[in-house]
């Protein structure tokens, strides 16, 4: 799912090397999470924020995420 375009790739990926010279990659987050946080984030910090149910929150901040992935791959 990380790698996925519909996901947008991974938000904040790292490579942890040790000292063997053994490595692994964390992916992270999606970057289609990362956008539905910050969306989430805009959404709870005004007035309205206190109105919002959690589900319905969370729906509306995926859709504002997609619409973001959408608006990149152009």
């Amino acid at each position: 799912m990380i790698g996925n375009e519909k996901y947008g790739g991974p938000a904040f990926p790292q490579t942890i090397e040790f000292a063997d010279k053994s490595a692994i990659i964390q992916p992270g987050m999606t970057l289609r999470d990362w956008f539905a946080g910050k969306a989430l984030e805009g959404m709870l910090s005004g007035e309205s924020g206190f109105h919002l149910v959690p589900p319905n929150a969370a729906e509306l901040a995926f859709e504002y995420a997609d619409a973001m992935l959408k608006e990149r791959a152009k």
